[in-house]
């Protein structure tokens, strides 16, 4: 291990403050953050588990994770390489990994991808029908590779129905899931001043008689605008987006944490190809879809974590606003806090 070096508190708080831009399930942002002589922690807020949508705790800690590889791309920014313990305290799983700087030179990668935390936004509009070329979607692969999970795209014409067919089994199941509803409703309608949850603004209605419809999470009220079909062409026929479900061996927390870091280097790194990207978690919430994928569209033992959908911004589409967050000031654990105990 490298020697850990002190960083100042203003490049830690700068670097905290782009790590909790990352993407989290409903934008619950379920993370706590304590900083300490040389080293900063993250631990899971169990108070922001959605217990009826992600009963396995599996989004919590993709989103964690998630949260994580912002902080060291954050960090890598400003030329201060990590070294990073998952998992540390045996007695506490919440405490989900400490971070330390150390001394020599940050990943070029992880540099790379500093400037485009602020760029990154969940686009579930309509995208081109042109797709991503191969090349990018092998980058994108290899990029999930480096932070020890699998991405696999899913282009064969059959399995990305039966892929699509999976995501609108979840919904539907989901939508009679005691609790699920009330979840739903009450992180799609936040107040006015909330600095979390999913806004009207960042939510578009699918196009009229797309099956987008039918994979899309219904996030309540629609305040952004579609964007508009070409002239003669069906909606689904004009979206060439392609799906990739990301895969690791296991279904370890550490695994799912790993699976957060390699979300968000592919979400990224897509970022800064110029390609839109949205997350789609509902197939790996629900048993049934989640074993669908494995069994019938992978045909593999691995373990799906999570389905990203990436292509071109369609013609015309607005730019994407920003989504809220919580100050860090709201996220920030004092030192001397005592910490939650898991059992």
């Amino acid at each position: 291990m490298s020697d850990t070096i002190l960083v100042g508190a203003a490049t830690i708080r700068a670097a905290l403050e782009l790590a909790v831009r990352a993407p989290s399930v409903h934008n619950t942002q379920p993370w706590r953050w304590r900083i300490r002589p040389g080293a900063v922690e993250l631990h899971a807020d169990r108070f922001r588990h959605l217990a009826a949508t992600d009963p396995d705790r599996r989004d919590l800690q993709l989103s964690c994770g998630a949260a994580l590889h912002h902080l060291r791309a954050a960090f890598a920014g400003t030329d201060v390489a990590c070294d990073v313990d998952l998992l540390p305290d045996p007695e506490n799983r919440f405490h989900l990994a400490t971070v330390r700087p150390v001394a020599g030179a940050p990943e070029p990668a992880l540099r790379r991808m500093a400037p485009w935390i602020t760029r990154r936004r969940t686009d579930r509009r309509r995208m081109s029908r042109r797709p991503a070329p191969p090349e990018l979607l092998d980058a994108l692969v290899a990029r999930a590779g480096t932070e020890g999970a699998r991405l696999v795209p899913v282009v064969e014409p059959g399995k990305r129905a039966v892929l699509l067919a999976a995501l609108a089994e979840a919904a539907t199941l989901q939508r009679t899931h005691p609790g699920y509803a009330a979840e739903l409703q009450r992180w799609t309608h936040r107040p006015t001043a909330a600095q979390d949850g999913v806004p009207a603004a960042n939510v578009s209605a699918p196009p009229i008689g797309t099956s987008a419809a039918l994979v899309q999470r219904q996030f309540g009220p629609a305040g952004l605008s579609r964007a508009p079909a070409r002239p003669g062409h069906h909606p689904d026929v004009d979206d060439g987006a392609v799906f990739l479900v990301l895969l690791t061996v296991g279904d370890s927390t550490v695994e799912r944490v790993r699976a957060g870091q390699a979300t968000s280097a592919v979400l990224l790194t897509a970022t800064g190809m110029g390609l839109a990207t949205t997350p789609f978690s509902q197939a790996v919430e629900v048993h049934a879809s989640r074993l669908r994928l494995r069994r019938d569209v992978l045909g593999v033992a691995d373990q799906p974590q999570l389905v990203i959908r990436v292509g071109w911004p369609a013609a015309g589409a607005a730019p994407l606003p920003d989504v809220p967050r919580r100050p860090l000031s709201a996220v920030l654990v004092e030192p001397d806090t005592r910490r939650p105990r898991g059992a």
